[in-house]
């Protein structure tokens, strides 16, 4: 911490800073409701919170670059010539964070033909001569030199700018090796790649410190020049005008004239006015309580304004009977006008529910007869988390329908990467407005939540605004697959599924022993007891102890993770290491165990939750408890599965799956004539494919040969490259790219689709499902290579895999409605992806396979047959097919 006798002077460098945390942020994650990006903002302005929180500045100032030209570009035109057109999300960033910071009263300076680091460079040494303390907060490692006694640099690490790294004398010392001020020589000689400063060939950091320990200064190095022998002498000598023109170039300035000097700096209070205008329009409610807290405002008015006021809302009536029915044909029009609906729970069960029209709201207790039949009828209502909201009306005996719009489901499908949001934040995101937020650690809040009929008010408002943005396809997707899905989804978890507890028990006893003895033979091998499951012990163990291969570097130190272990035992295999991940394995299935074990309700039947909203690509998520995870490739992961079973009045599971339904609709999108043809002669997919790639008859095809076709054939679709193929198949990565020209050879549609899905959405912006669910991807167009390559991962398989998500869906609809309408007793339960569990009653197995079948079969269209696999049984396990 600074020295508590002294100022402290606090320097930031701005557009260093706004660049870190632009690539630190998703850009996508942080746009506002007028499309403007703020991650560099939102970062930036988060790291200077926690500066202001923790180095309690008593002066502050932040410096930018006036532009890319100054004196070092005059003197050298290559300077930074290196560096990318400015991504067009970064752009307009820099002036509002200026207009921030002129709103938080702390001063900027950006000068023509200079650097901010020559800004901060002047300001940090005068600061250090007037007395001051000065802190440098910089991702520009030039400001290295600026190190000494009085100045300490905080530089960001890799992962952006909300960890920050301190550099005292001691520090830098430690980890180059020499003193601070000698930093720029070894950068001359090395070179800057960031700066286009080219060093010395064949010299790098170790090189060129030990050079710089032994002659004091790069002056006095090159004066000996011709005392470094070898090659690297040779280039030294050759080349000694880079290194002192980079020397020339990196040294910062220290005497300009400033319009402030360090003690103009002193922090003012900020213009909260001005703070809360701007952090409304940019949407940065949270990072504005935060600010308003570290500056002592806590007037609950500052913190929550920029939101409709008590005065602003409708009033809230209470009709009942008939005048509630007159109430509801007035503000419904006569039942054709959607109203916003809000269920209020009281201790688990119903105690009221908040309605509101365009104009008024109404807040109605539980009980009123005219009530529950509006909501069991197919008048129009706006509902936010209606599947929630429907189960807690189905609990009270009530059915809700009518359902419309989902403001929780159509902001998702606006924006399915981002995670589930709340109605307050919606409210705030695409209303700009604030709800009363009760603080949930106060036993006595002081601010008083919305009633349920203003939240209704806001449901349908916000229900309305995102409607408008959403495209036709999306649209369709809402209302043809995702509203009607929700009461679906409701009865499946209402009706939970049968799980032994006997089989679960007797099986949980088993792995502990199991996992008991594994550990104790893990410990012989080694001749100690360690935590088996703990990163760092076994970082000890690994590559101390038993001296194996480093794997890949984090920031604990080398990886232990599943698949970096897996991968050490396939090429250095030993005793402990086989033992470890046999532990890993059966503790991860005692663990799924447990967790059903403690998911067992009273009813003896597991109850999990589906989350519509879980996935970008519109895949439901299982949890609490997840039963998506459970492994069925193992014998042990099998016999969990066991376990589940009919329930009472039930005779059988029934469970039904797609055959490769991903590369079937890889074959429709491709309209590949190679992949429809083996889909539609009933051949093996793999069998064909192999014999087309290795160029034998399809009886010649091997087992190994079929393997490599289908991780090859599934991967292609993921992004897969010749490295991932190699590694996961064990190949020579030449032996990889062979195999993936060979089959993009001979299968051209899967070859011309692949490269076009990605180029189209590129232009786009998205990509699109069969059905119409879109999936942007903003990251396409990134200058950062990491972001863009797992973007164009994402977006080659997002259109198949959200298809497939779609087709699904669509069948559950269904089979759903098949099975009401028909008034049979057997009911879907589950929904594991690609695959459906029902619970049957003997007399129904054959009808409900031929609903089941034929509403799989037929949820798509496509050019190749939806080949669907029927199997039943006394239990999960058993029924599979």
């Amino acid at each position: 911490m600074p020295d508590s006798k002294k100022p402290t002077l606090l320097l930031i460098d701005g557009h260093s800073l706004a660049f870190r945390a632009f690539y630190a942020l998703p850009v996508d994650s942080f746009v506002t409701r007028d499309g403007q990006h703020t991650n560099a903002i939102h970062g930036f302005l988060s790291m200077l919170n926690l500066l202001l929180q923790n180095e309690r500045p008593t002066h502050l100032a932040v410096a930018f670059d006036k532009s890319r030209v100054s004196f070092r570009t005059a003197e050298y035109p290559e300077y930074k010539g290196t560096r990318g057109e400015t991504p067009p999300e970064f752009k307009g960033q820099i002036p509002l964070l200026q207009e921030a910071l002129a709103a938080m009263n702390i001063p900027t300076l950006e000068v023509d033909n200079y650097e901010a680091d020559d800004i901060i460079a002047t300001l940090a040494t005068k600061g250090a001569a007037d007395g001051f303390q000065v802190l440098v907060t910089s991702g520009d490692r030039d400001t290295i030199q600026l190190v000494n006694d009085d100045i300490i640099l905080l530089y960001p690490n890799a992962r952006g700018v909300s960890e920050l790294k301190r550099y005292d004398r001691d520090a830098v010392v430690e980890k180059y090796g020499i003193e601070p001020e000698q930093y720029p020589e070894i950068a001359a000689l090395v070179g800057e790649t960031s700066d286009n400063l080219i060093g010395i060939e064949k010299v790098g950091e170790k090189t060129a410190v030990k050079w710089i320990q032994q002659y004091g200064s790069l002056d006095n190095l090159l004066a000996h020049a011709d005392e470094i022998t070898g090659v690297v002498g040779g280039y030294l000598r050759d080349q000694q005008d880079r290194a002192i023109r980079n020397r020339k170039l990196n040294r910062l300035v220290t005497d300009m004239e400033l319009e402030y000097a360090p003690a103009d700096l002193a922090r003012k209070p900020m213009n909260v006015e001005a703070v809360t205008e701007l952090f409304g329009r940019l949407q940065f409610k949270a990072l504005l309580e935060r600010l308003l807290k570290i500056e002592g405002v806590t007037d609950e008015a500052k913190l929550t304004s920029g939101g409709a006021t008590a005065s602003e809302l409708p009033p809230v009536q209470t009709p009942a009977g008939v005048d509630l029915e007159a109430w509801l044909d007035k503000h419904s029009d006569g039942g054709t006008a959607p109203l916003g609906v809000r269920v209020a729970l009281l201790n688990g069960t119903v105690d009221g529910v908040g309605i509101a029209g365009e104009s008024d709201s109404a807040w109605v207790p539980w009980g009123d007869a005219v009530l529950e039949a509006w909501l069991a009828g197919s008048s129009p209502k706006h509902v936010y988390d209606a599947k929630r909201q429907g189960k807690a009306l189905a609990a009270a005996g009530v059915e809700l329908g009518g359902v419309d719009l989902d403001p929780a489901l159509q902001a998702w499908l606006l924006r399915p990467s981002q995670k589930s949001e709340t109605l307050a934040s919606l409210v705030y995101y695409y209303l700009g407005e604030n709800l009363p937020q009760p603080d949930p650690n106060q036993l006595v809040p002081e601010t008083e939540a919305l009633s349920p009929a203003s939240e209704a008010w806001f449901v349908r408002r916000l229900a309305v605004e995102l409607a408008g943005r959403l495209d036709p396809g999306s649209l369709r997707v809402l209302h043809d697959i995702e509203v009607p899905l929700g009461p679906v989804l409701a009865r499946m978890e209402v009706q939970g599924i049968t799980v032994s507890a006997t089989v679960l028990s007797g099986l949980n006893e088993r792995l502990g022993t199991q996992v008991a003895d594994i550990a104790a033979r893990a410990y012989a091998e080694i001749g100690r007891e360690v935590n088996l499951g703990s990163p760092k012990q076994l970082q000890e163990v690994l590559f101390d102890q038993l001296g194996m291969p480093k794997t890949r570097s984090n920031k604990t130190g080398f990886s232990t993770d599943a698949q970096s272990l897996q991968d050490l035992q396939d090429l250095h295999p030993h005793p402990f290491l086989e033992l470890l991940l046999q532990h890993r394995d059966a503790t991860k299935i005692k663990q799924i165990v447990e967790t059903l074990q403690k998911g067992l309700g009273p009813d003896g039947r597991v109850h999990t939750n589906y989350e519509q909203t879980g996935s970008a690509t519109g895949r439901l998520a299982s949890n609490d408890p997840n039963l998506q995870n459970i492994p069925i490739k193992t014998e042990v992961g099998r016999e969990v599965r066991t376990a589940f079973v009919p329930g009472e009045g039930f005779d059988t599971l029934l469970t039904a799956d797609y055959s490769q339904i991903e590369m079937r609709i890889m074959a429709h999108l491709s309209e590949d004539a190679g992949l429809i043809e083996a889909f539609n002669s009933g051949e093996d997919l793999h069998r064909f494919v192999g014999a087309r790639v290795f160029g034998v008859d399809p009886a010649d095809v091997t087992p190994t040969m079929r393997t490599k076709v289908k991780a090859m054939s599934y991967g292609l679709a993921y992004g897969l490259s010749p490295f991932g193929l190699s590694k996961q198949l064990r190949i020579d990565v030449s032996e990889a790219k062979e195999l993936i020209a060979d089959y993009l050879a001979r299968f051209g549609g899967v070859r011309d689709y692949l490269r076009g899905v990605v180029e189209q959405a590129r232009i786009d912006g998205y990509t699109t499902t069969l059905f119409g669910r879109r999936r942007p991807f903003g990251d396409l167009t990134s200058t950062n290579r990491t972001l863009r390559e797992n973007a164009e991962r994402q977006a080659l398989n997002s259109p198949i895999q959200g298809s497939a998500a779609d087709v699904i869906k669509i069948a559950m609809l269904g089979i759903d409605a098949d099975i009401r309408e028909r008034g049979l007793a057997s009911r879907m339960l589950l929904q594991v992806h690609d695959e459906l569990v029902l619970e049957v009653v003997a007399a129904e197995v054959d009808e409900v396979t031929a609903i089941v079948t034929d509403r799989m079969a037929h949820a798509a269209d496509l050019s190749v047959p939806l080949d669907v696999q029927v199997g039943s049984g006394p239990n999960w396990d058993a029924a599979a097919h």
